[in-house]
């Protein structure tokens, strides 16, 4: 049982040309005005692994703490596979408009997971902007000849954002992040993307970033996204609640909230601001902006403390 504790998880940072300095200069991710443009919170990946820091698991990868304890991420969560990916997003230019397949493309296709995400907007410049679906139901030769004319972004939906909103991305929907924006994403543990169109831009070697036409029209689905929302839910704090994660957001503002973390399912914590206390098992742990700790199942109960802090708990 003595594993079953709070651990604090090192982010691994991801470096493109669309990347800003917040996550280095407001957050402490790598050195200061370093470029970052993804820093990814909770992975256990080939291609991103997170790696504990401090406490009697100091060093060990995600990966090895959870082939030494698989009870860690809970009953009723698939062992095949980690889950869940969690990272923070600094788009300090426009990201390329893009689509991620469901799982039975992906399984199909790829060696990955499907990727249905949820934007939370933590920052976002006054004239912030996300593609998010497009205006009409237009048919794939509508859309290739848009994109051989260069009008692609014509019939894409452009949608003002501003910080503490959340939107959510099934699987299907294509969209985009726009410059100036801050996200904290929590999505399936998958990397596919499936990029439509990016600007003409080139990356670091001179060369124009590759597309993936064929893949993005043989999943893009026509989605009202009037009607594009996670399953609604009676807790005010649940943000986002569907078949692959429930996403809290918690603000604290001189109290404490108790939560229990059964056998059932792992929580993990990201804190967007302010500083908390985490108490398990009659240990103390600080919370800073940044931190990211993965909670095992079965820690039971523990408290947040605050005198000001905002905070975002996930699960599976």
């Amino acid at each position: 049982m003595e594993h079953r504790m709070p651990l604090r998880l090192s982010p691994v940072l991801k470096q493109a040309l669309w990347g800003g300095t917040r996550l280095a200069d407001t957050y402490q991710m790598g050195n200061e005005g370093e470029q970052i443009a993804e820093a990814w919170l909770l992975t256990c990946r080939e291609d991103g692994m997170s790696t504990i820091l401090g406490g009697a698991c100091d060093g060990m990868t995600l990966a090895d703490y959870l082939a030494a304890y698989p009870d860690a991420v809970g009953t009723r969560v698939r062992t095949d596979r980690f889950p869940l990916l969690i990272k923070w997003i600094d788009a300090e230019k426009d990201l390329s408009i893009q689509i991620h397949p469901d799982d039975a493309y992906a399984a199909a296709h790829t060696s990955d997971l499907g990727k249905t995400e949820m934007w939370y907007i933590v920052d976002a410049a006054p004239d912030a902007a996300i593609i998010y679906g497009m205006k009409e139901d237009y048919s794939a030769a509508e859309i290739r000849r848009a994109l051989e004319n260069g009008t692609l972004e014509r019939l894409m939906r452009y949608q003002p954002v501003k910080a503490g909103e959340t939107y959510f991305i099934p699987a299907g929907l294509v969209h985009a992040i726009g410059k100036g924006i801050l996200i904290a994403e929590i999505q399936q543990n998958s990397n596919t993307t499936y990029r439509v169109y990016d600007y003409n831009r080139r990356d670091a070697d001179g060369k124009l970033r590759p597309l993936h036409i064929e893949q993005a029209l043989a999943v893009l689905e026509s989605t009202d996204t009037s009607q594009v929302s996670s399953r609604a839910s009676s807790d005010p704090t649940v943000i986002a609640d569907c078949p692959y994660f429930r996403v809290r957001k918690l603000e604290l503002r001189e109290e404490t909230a108790m939560l229990n973390v059964g056998t059932d399912r792992f929580l993990h914590l990201m804190c967007l601001s302010g500083r908390a206390l985490l108490t398990s098992g009659g240990i103390d742990y600080a919370v800073r902006p940044g931190d990211s700790y993965f909670i095992p199942a079965g820690c039971g109960d523990i408290a947040l403390e605050a005198e000001e802090a905002s905070l975002i708990l996930s699960t599976p």
